[in-house]
């Protein structure tokens, strides 16, 4: 009877183990799955924000496991995003140290989103943004120069997953502005209604496309028409109306005058030439607009503080020198 039970036992530990094994096959994603599922969504950010769509892809592969890390599989972190006074749910685990605070989404696109706020709100990442955006080498390298990650060969590990696999054609997509997503959003909530439920503002749609988009000092913008707000311009290029505020230095009810830009994308550390002379009653902010650089960058390049204004006549630099006194009042954290 002992031997009947002890095999019986022995048996169904077998079938539980192989069980478990199927079940855990059948959560996992293969490395080309993942590409194909979320390269859309790479694309569509990096219209948004600059930020390559192969660094991202690249990034989401080698924080996750494809898809497959117990971060991503528990928490729908997909860049190893620590909580940095994350508002929202955490999930612990083990990394550098025991029991770090993790960044937890409700869903994995809400990840790739926040990975994209995460670099264009961060101080110290804002001069990946003076890259190409389809320079994924700077891009790698200057991630892991920002402390992106802490390992010394983080950079070549993006490199090589983006040579291998050929991501860098995505960038080539993104920057194209006749390319359409292969998949829209009623494509993809069509596939996985659940998943998918609330991401309609986030995908870039054929009749959404009517408004010309031109680029000065390498940002894209649009010229302003009668009405148009922070929200309206949100709404047709689907994007935060935090955002277009934020690119622009708006409040969120700001109302442009027609015919000046709108930058869909951050200002750059530097103006597209070296100089301007001031004229009377130009401010700072007016400048910094006009040339499409940010405007503490502008301060800190004429070694002035917030709180100054110009004078008419002044030559103001937009390039090249910063005030070393500055360099350390100004800078990243």
């Amino acid at each position: 009877m002992y031997q009947f039970w002890h095999g019986l036992i022995k048996k169904l530990v077998v079938i539980c183990f192989i069980l478990s094994g199927s079940l855990h096959a059948q959560q996992s994603i293969t490395l080309e799955e993942y590409i194909d599922k979320y390269k859309d969504v790479a694309i569509a950010e990096m219209r948004e924000s600059g930020i390559p769509a192969s660094i991202k892809l690249a990034q989401a592969i080698l924080e996750s496991g494809f898809g497959n890390s117990e971060l991503a599989v528990n928490a729908n972190n997909h860049f190893g995003i620590k909580c940095h006074g994350w508002p929202g749910a955490a999930y612990f685990f083990t990394d550098d140290e025991p029991d770090e605070c993790f960044r937890q989404y409700a869903e994995p696109m809400q990840s790739f989103f926040d990975h994209t706020e995460f670099l264009t709100t961060r101080h110290r990442y804002a001069f990946l943004f003076d890259f190409e955006p389809d320079d994924y080498k700077a891009w790698a390298k200057g991630l892991r120069q920002a402390g992106y990650a802490t390992n010394p060969k983080y950079a070549d590990l993006l490199i090589g997953l983006i040579e291998r696999n050929s991501l860098y054609r995505y960038d080539q997509k993104a920057l194209n502005q006749d390319y359409m997503l292969a998949e829209t959003y009623s494509d993809l909530r069509a596939k996985d209604p659940a998943e998918h439920d609330d991401l309609s503002d986030r995908y870039v749609r054929r009749e959404d496309i009517q408004r010309e988009v031109y680029t000065y000092n390498r940002i894209q913008y649009v010229e302003a028409r009668p009405g148009d707000t922070p929200q309206t311009i949100a709404r047709k290029f689907d994007t935060r109306p935090g955002r277009i505020a934020r690119y622009n230095n708006w409040s969120d009810a700001f109302q442009p005058s027609p015919g000046s830009r709108i930058y869909l994308q951050p200002k750059r550390r530097k103006g597209p030439v070296k100089h301007h002379v001031v004229q009377e009653g130009e401010t700072m902010a007016e400048i910094s607009h006009e040339y499409g650089i940010r405007k503490e960058n502008l301060y800190r390049r004429n070694d002035m503080t917030y709180d100054m204004e110009p004078e008419p006549g002044e030559k103001l630099r937009l390039r090249g020198y910063d005030g070393l006194f500055f360099q350390y009042l100004f800078r990243r954290p």
